[in-house]
């Protein structure tokens, strides 16, 4: 299952929409020439051992300058809402309308996952397209604070996925992990070039590479 998007080049706060649907043929055109623009490294740096998941705020803050920011809502709960079909919902510190309960579905795995607020709420987790690690290498290091801290809450970057392929995933970029769900491929390229290219990354060749090879299959 596939997200639809309106662009390949997302704005800056611009997210997923949560109906699933196939990636319009426009939007991967658009994703392959923001690809081939894109600056390229011949490999990722080396990790940066100063990397920081504190430089990129506090987790899911509301206090980021992206659509649903200042929501009173935090980022985990704006993107649980938007992600499954909600069936109840409750009041908690970070947020007045939490989603209490509801049903995901991965898009990485195709997996049907039921969430319940509480010591199980894991199952269901939220991942960065581009992962914070990868950017920082990538030079995030040397931006100022309020843009990391958009980066890592921007909804365009963020999606409800099953925990463990959000685990096995970690900070990989595209040369090393993909979706398992292969007919989540051409959706998660798309993103992934939307986003390096909303805020000026650049990408490695490897994982040019393999989202070039996607699109042109999509």
């Amino acid at each position: 299952m596939v997200f639809a998007i309106t662009s390949a080049v997302v704005a800056v706060g611009a997210g997923l929409p949560h109906t699933p649907s196939k990636v319009p043929a426009a939007a991967v055109v658009r994703a392959r020439a923001a690809l081939s623009a894109l600056p390229v490294l011949g490999r990722r740096p080396s990790h940066d051992s100063s990397y920081d998941r504190d430089a990129f705020g506090p987790a899911w803050t509301d206090d980021a300058a992206v659509r649903g920011g200042g929501n009173a809502c935090d980022t985990r709960n704006d993107i649980l809402a938007r992600d499954l079909v909600v069936s109840a919902r409750t009041g908690t510190s970070s947020c007045p309308s939490a989603v209490a309960s509801g049903t995901l579905t991965s898009p990485y795995t195709g997996r049907t996952i039921g969430f319940q607020r509480g010591r199980g709420s894991a199952a269901v987790q939220i991942d960065h397209i581009v992962p914070l690690s990868y950017a920082w290498d990538l030079g995030a290091s040397r931006w100022p604070a309020p843009r990391r801290w958009s980066f890592a809450n921007d909804p365009a970057n963020l999606v409800a996925v099953d925990g463990a392929s959000n685990q096995a995933k970690s900070d990989a970029e595209p040369a090393r992990w993909m979706p398992p769900l292969r007919a989540f491929h051409c959706q998660y390229a798309v993103q992934f070039v939307a986003v390096l290219t909303a805020y000026g990354l650049p990408i490695d060749v490897p994982s040019r590479d393999i989202l070039g090879a996607v699109l042109r299959s999509c």
